[in-house]
């Protein structure tokens, strides 16, 4: 797959990536900034200042305009906030590439902020908080930064706090977005059937009045755990959620690859260790799953499970022992179980390149994040080279057990019983 990197002449960058044969194209507008930029007072603006561009611009001055806009030539609109971008796109058909961009443009570069619909849409963003919270499959995952990453912005939820999020005002929009929507931290990414020429001069003339801008700094992580923690949230429930994972490597670490096959052994699939221990020998739940995540400057390993409440202990007890056998070299590795794991990431991987979505997605964090883009092509060769014994060295170095970090919703109160797990 062959992309393309430009720059406007006011520097902003621009990222092309043609799909012949493709009717369809989406456009990414990202910013480089998430919550983990925001001081404790504006907690949350990040994701209200996505929600804000939907309410009004100075083309289209409502909601319902821009909503209309999009219906008129059967598109698609959506944005999304993490804790180290912000995105907004439009997926639509190609002849209306101009449009999608004269939209988007004055939606993130012109929206309106007006006292009162941040004031009204205080209250969706309450409700939706609310809604997150009540949902612990997704909620989970929340609690568990809020662990590993204690005393840092990344712990704090996307979503921000309930009083910060009471108190923003237009006047705190209007800062936040003076100094972070600016020439360095904005990528525009087009996949699709699009002729390149096309593109570059229309991000010329919707994107080419942006400004470079002086802007601060986000908070460094520094790794401190010395031993096992664990961070209950007690709930009613008629199931029990939790995640236990340990600190991985961050986003340009070239030893990723042997971080997501190993990961990808421990709890990928149907056939994995974890879904074959956890749910197939044992019936402890029915979703049972191991990722990775990486930040900046930081990542982590982890393993997530729904399970019955009378059997929370022994699930923590197996996934626990999946992860230190790999550690101990206890459980081997087969060359047959690589190849597996291999062939199921870059399948994975293989079938999500089919969407232009995900397309931006994947040259766009590059673009951001990294000092150099690799292309679908070199990630499958680096994924290929990847041998047993990285795996095993991996494996000793992640899963330490005073590094364990175990995070549980469910209807309990003695945080005490969960430590105990981790320190047999």
């Amino acid at each position: 797959m062959q992309y393309k990197s430009s720059r406007l002449s006011n520097g902003l960058r621009i990222v092309t990536v043609p799909m012949p044969g493709l009717e369809s194209i989406t456009l990414t507008v990202w910013v480089k900034v998430g919550s983990r930029w925001e001081e404790d007072r504006i907690a949350g603006l990040s994701h209200f200042l996505e929600h804000m561009v939907f309410k009004g611009s100075s083309k289209r001055p409502t909601a319902k305009t821009i909503a209309e806009a999009v219906d008129n030539m059967g598109g698609e609109i959506n944005a999304a906030t993490s804790k180290e971008w912000t995105n907004f796109y439009i997926k639509t058909r190609s002849g209306n590439l101009e449009t999608a961009f004269d939209i988007l443009s004055d939606m993130v570069l012109h929206p309106l902020l007006e006292q009162k619909e941040i004031d009204k849409e205080k209250g969706v963003i309450l409700e939706e908080m609310a809604m997150h919270e009540d949902t612990p499959m997704f909620h989970i995952g929340d609690i568990f930064e809020r662990l590993i990453f204690a005393g840092n912005h990344l712990g704090r939820d996307v979503i921000g706090e309930k009083e910060a999020i009471k108190s923003l005002t237009h006047a705190d929009f209007v800062k936040y977005r003076t100094t972070y929507y600016d020439t360095d931290n904005i990528l525009i990414t087009v996949a699709g059937g699009m002729d390149e020429k096309e593109v570059l001069a229309l991000a010329q003339k919707y994107f080419g009045e942006v400004k470079t801008a002086q802007k601060e700094k986000h908070s460094q992580f520094t790794p401190q755990q010395d031993k096992p923690q664990v961070l209950l949230q007690n709930k009613k429930s008629d199931q029990a959620h939790l995640i236990l994972g340990f600190l991985g490597f961050e986003r340009g670490n070239p030893r990723k690859y042997a971080e997501a096959l190993l990961t990808t052994v421990l709890g990928a699939g149907m056939s994995s260790r974890l879904f074959t221990e956890v749910r197939e020998k044992r019936g402890l739940a029915y979703s049972v799953q191991a990722e990775v995540d990486h930040y900046v400057d930081t990542g982590y390993v982890s393993a997530y499970a729904g399970v019955d409440l009378g059997k929370i202990d022994e699930a923590i007890k197996v996934i626990y022992a999946e992860c230190l056998k790999l550690a101990k070299d206890a459980s081997e590795i087969s060359a047959k179980e690589l190849t597996k794991a291999k062939e199921y990431l870059k399948g994975h991987m293989a079938l999500s390149l089919e969407d232009t979505r995900n397309v931006n997605s994947f040259f766009a964090e590059q673009v951001l994040f990294l000092p150099k883009v690799e292309t679908p092509e070199e990630v499958f060769a680096k994924i290929d080279a990847v041998k047993i014994e990285e795996l095993y060295e991996l494996a000793r170095e992640v899963f330490v057990p005073k590094k364990a970090n175990l995070a549980i919703i469910g209807p309990y109160e003695d945080e005490e019983r969960f430590a105990k797990l981790l320190s047999q």
